[in-house]
C-alpha cells in the first residue's frame, strides 16, 4: 500500500517537471491590459433621449440645469478632476464640525446667486414647481444640503406662511428667504415621533402679561432631532398642547426665537446636540428644553385657531381631530419633496451602476473567448433592469404627486395625504433597495465613497421613517381606504375619488392561463391590479368587523389586522403608480419611445406581481400562472438591455453628478491619477 502511493506521487512529480507533449497543447493565452471601450459606441439610441428626459423631470428643465452648472462651476462644491473629467460631491472625509460649517457656506453661496428668490413670497404652480425642480438638484449632489434648506423653507417657513396670517407673513417671509435669520421646526420629541397628539410640551397663556408660556415638563419632552438647532437656527417652530384655564385645545404651533443674532442661546433655553449620525453629519441636530419661555400673544401661528388678549380660545373649526388636521398640514410638503428626492437618487445610482455594467468584463462564456459584459449575464440584467423599469414608473407617480399637489384645493386635501403617504413609502423603501442592490452590482467599487452609490445608504436611510414611519403611513392609507368601503357599504355611495372608481364595476376576470401576449397587454395588468387592490380592502374590512365582534374597539381592531393593512396599503400604491405610468405612455406618440416605455411597464407590473405573495396566497394567480408571469421577466429584460444606455442617459444628470467608474474607471484609477 505505501510503495503504491510513493510510486504515484512519483509519477505525479515527473509530470510535472517533464510534462509530455499531450500536457502542453492546452496553454493560458496572454491576455492584453484592459482599456477602457466608452459604451455610447456599441449601444445606440433608438429613441429620443431630451424627448424622455422631458417626460422624465416632467417640468423645469432650464431651471435644472441652471443650478447643476451653478454647483458644478464652484470649488465650494468639491470639484476634482478623474479620468478627465470633472465631478462633484461632498468631503466625508471631513469631520461632521467642518460639514456643518461647509452646508451653511454652500446655503450661502446659493442665496447670493438668487437660488431661494420667491420661495417663500411667490406663490401659485410655476412657483411651487421651480422651488421643487430647483431644491431636487441640490438633494442630488447633498442630502445634508437639501435637508438643510428644507427645514428651513419647507418646515419652518412653511409652517409660518401656512398656519399663521398676515402679521407673520409681513415679519417673517423675506427674512426667511434671505436667511436674515435661520429657522427649525421643532415637533419631534424623545419620547413622541409619527405620534404628534402625544407629545409632552406644554403651553398656557398668561393674560395679566399677554404671553404664552412654554414648558418641557419632563425629560421626555424634550424636542428631539431637531435639524439646525445644534449650532444655526436663531427661531424654531414649537408643537406644544395649549392649555387654556385648565383645558387642553390639542396641539398649536408656536414661534421662539432660541438664539440671538450673535447665535448666544437666549434665557431660559438648553440646547444640546444630537451627535454624528449614521449620515446626514452636515445638518446640525439638536434637542431642545424650554423652560418657562415667554413669547409673545403674535407668536401663536393663527391661521387655525387664536386665543384673545383677555384669554378666549377662538377658532373657526370646532372639530378638534379637523383642527389637528389642519396643524400637520406642512408636512405634506415634506413627503412630496422626499418622494421625489428618493427617485433623483435611485436615478444616480442606477445610471452608476448601469454605466459600469456596460463596460466592465468579467470571466469568458466561451474557450478563450474574451470575458462578457456584466450586463450581458441575464443574472446582471434580472438585478439592475427591473429596478431601472421601478425609477420610471416611480418618476411619473413622483410628478403627478407634485402636480396634485402644487394645484391642491381644500377638497382635494385628504387625497394629497393619502398619495403623499403611499410614494412617500414606496419611493423610499425602494431607494433603499436599488441603492444596495447598485452597490452589490459594483462590487469593490461600490464601497469607495467617490462612487457615492455605497456612501447614499447612511445618508438616505433615514428617509424611512423621518415625516412618517413607512409602515404606519401603510397603515394610515388601509384606514382611509376603509372609510370609503363602509361609506359605500352603509350608504350605498359609489365609490369616486383616490382612484378607487373601479370597484364600482364587475369584478375583473383574470384568463385560467396565461401567454406572454396577455402578461403584456395593459388591460391584464390594471385589471390583476385592481382585483388584488379590491380584494384586500374587502378582506380588511372583515378582519376589522370580525375583531370587533369579539368585543375589540375599533382601533384595537386596527392593529390586530397590521398584516392585512400593510397589504392593502402597498397594493393601493403599486395600482396607483401603474395608473399613472399608463396614463403618462397614453400621451406619447406611436413610435420607439413609445414602445421603450411599454416594456418598462410590463417589467414594473409584472416584477410587481412576482415580488408579491398576496397574488398567490388569495388565489388572485394560479402557480402555473404565477410561473408564466416570473418567466416573462428575463425575456423582458433582455429586449430592454440594448436600451439600457439610452435610458439612463435620458435622465439628463450631468458627468459631474454621478461618478468615475460610470465612465474611464481604468484612467481614474491609473498611477498618474494618484499624483494629482
Amino acid at each position: 500500500m505505501d510503495n503504491n502511493r510513493v510510486s504515484r506521487r512519483t509519477k505525479i512529480l515527473t509530470g510535472h517537471l517533464h510534462p509530455s507533449p499531450s500536457t502542453t497543447t492546452s496553454t493560458l493565452s496572454f491576455t492584453p491590459c484592459l482599456n477602457y471601450s466608452p459604451p455610447e459606441l456599441s449601444n445606440p439610441f433608438v429613441f429620443n433621449v431630451r424627448e424622455m428626459r422631458t417626460l422624465m423631470d416632467g417640468h423645469n428643465l432650464e431651471d435644472r440645469d441652471w443650478i447643476f452648472n451653478l454647483i458644478i462651476q464652484s470649488d465650494l462644491f468639491n470639484r476634482r478632476e478623474q479620468g478627465g473629467r470633472v465631478f462633484v460631491s461632498p468631503d466625508f472625509n471631513q469631520t461632521m464640525e467642518q460639514q456643518r460649517e461647509i452646508t451653511m457656506k454652500r446655503i450661502e453661496y446659493l442665496r447670493d446667486h438668487g437660488v431661494f428668490k420667491g420661495w417663500l413670497t411667490d406663490d401659485g404652480p410655476e412657483a411651487d414647481l421651480r422651488k421643487m425642480a430647483l431644491h431636487e438638484v441640490i438633494g442630488m449632489y447633498d442630502h445634508s444640503l437639501g435637508i438643510k434648506i428644507g427645514v428651513h423653507i419647507f418646515l419652518w417657513g412653511g409652517a409660518v406662511k401656512f398656519l399663521g396670517t398676515k402679521r407673520h407673513h409681513d415679519k417673517w417671509l423675506k427674512s426667511t428667504e434671505n436667511y436674515e435669520m435661520k429657522g427649525c421646526f421643532a415637533m419631534t420629541e424623545l419620547g413622541h415621533g409619527s405620534n404628534v397628539r402625544g407629545i409632552e410640551t406644554i403651553t398656557t397663556y398668561d393674560s395679566n402679561t399677554g404671553e404664552f408660556v412654554i414648558n418641557t415638563p419632563c425629560e421626555s419632552a424634550q424636542k428631539y432631532w431637531i435639524g439646525g438647532a445644534a449650532n444655526h437656527a436663531t427661531h424654531t417652530i414649537v408643537f406644544s398642547h395649549l392649555n387654556i384655564n385648565g383645558s387642553n385645545q390639542g396641539v398649536h404651533a408656536f414661534i421662539a426665537q432660541i438664539r440671538d443674532s450673535d447665535g448666544k442661546i437666549c434665557p431660559n433655553v438648553r440646547i444640546a446636540d444630537c451627535g454624528h449620525k449614521i449620515g446626514l453629519n452636515g445638518v446640525d441636530n439638536g434637542r431642545i428644553w424650554f423652560d418657562n419661555v415667554r413669547i409673545p400673544r403674535e407668536n401663536l401661528l393663527n391661521s387655525v385657531a387664536d386665543v384673545s388678549p383677555a384669554g378666549e380660545y377662538l377658532s373657526a373649526i370646532k372639530n378638534p381631530e379637523q383642527r389637528f388636521g389642519a396643524f400637520l398640514a406642512p408636512l405634506t410638503s415634506g413627503r412630496v419633496t422626499i418622494a421625489a428626492n428618493a427617485v433623483y437618487v435611485s436615478k444616480i445610482s442606477i445610471a452608476i451602476a448601469i454605466r459600469y455594467a456596460l463596460t466592465r468584463r468579467a470571466f469568458s462564456i466561451t474557450p478563450n473567448g474574451p470575458e462578457t459584459l456584466l450586463l450581458d449575464y441575464p443574472s446582471h440584467q434580472r438585478r439592475l433592469l427591473p429596478l431601472l423599469a421601478k425609477i420610471y414608473a416611480l418618476s411619473f407617480a413622483a410628478i403627478e404627486l407634485k402636480m396634485l399637489y402644487v394645484k391642491r384645493t381644500p377638497e382635494s386635501n385628504k387625497a394629497i395625504h393619502i398619495v403623499s403617504s403611499a410614494y412617500k413609502a414606496i419611493t423610499t423603501w425602494n431607494n433603499m433597495r436599488t441603492l444596495q442592490e447598485c452597490r452589490e452590482a459594483c462590487g469593490g467599487q461600490g464601497l469607495k465613497t467617490e462612487n457615492r452609490i455605497g456612501h447614499f445608504k447612511g445618508e438616505f436611510d433615514v428617509q424611512l421613517t423621518f415625516e412618517g414611519d413607512n409602515n404606519v403611513l401603510m397603515q394610515q392609507i388601509s384606514k382611509a381606504l376603509l372609510a370609503e368601503y363602509i361609506a359605500h357599504e352603509t350608504r350605498n355611495k359609489p365609490f369616486k375619488g383616490l382612484g378607487l372608481e373601479h370597484m364600482n364595476h364587475p369584478l375583473p376576470v383574470i384568463p385560467s392561463q396565461l401567454t406572454s401576449s396577455i402578461v403584456r397587454s395593459s388591460e391584464f395588468q390594471i385589471n390583476l391590479f385592481h382585483l388584488r387592490e379590491r380584494d384586500l380592502l374587502r378582506r380588511f374590512a372583515a378582519e376589522v368587523s370580525q375583531y370587533q365582534a369579539r368585543g375589540e374597539s375599533k382601533e384595537s381592531a386596527f392593529v390586530q389586522s397590521y398584516q392585512i393593512a400593510e397589504d392593502l396599503g402597498r397594493a393601493f400604491s403599486e395600482r396607483a403608480i401603474l395608473k399613472t405610468f399608463l396614463e403618462a405612455e397614453s400621451k406619447v406618440s406611436p413610435g420607439a419611445l413609445k414602445d421603450v416605455l411599454g416594456l418598462l411597464r410590463t417589467l414594473y407590473a409584472l416584477v410587481s406581481v412576482d415580488e408579491d405573495s398576496s397574488f398567490l396566497r388569495y388565489g388572485y394567480l394560479s402557480t402555473e400562472n404565477a410561473a408564466a408571469v416570473r418567466k416573462e421577466v428575463p425575456t423582458l429584460c433582455a429586449e430592454l438591455r440594448p436600451h439600457a444606455l439610452a435610458l439612463v442617459s435620458s435622465f439628463g444628470i450631468p458627468d459631474a453628478f454621478l461618478s468615475a467608474i460610470a465612465y474611464d474607471w481604468v484612467d481614474s484609477n491609473s498611477w498618474s491619477s494618484t499624483q494629482h
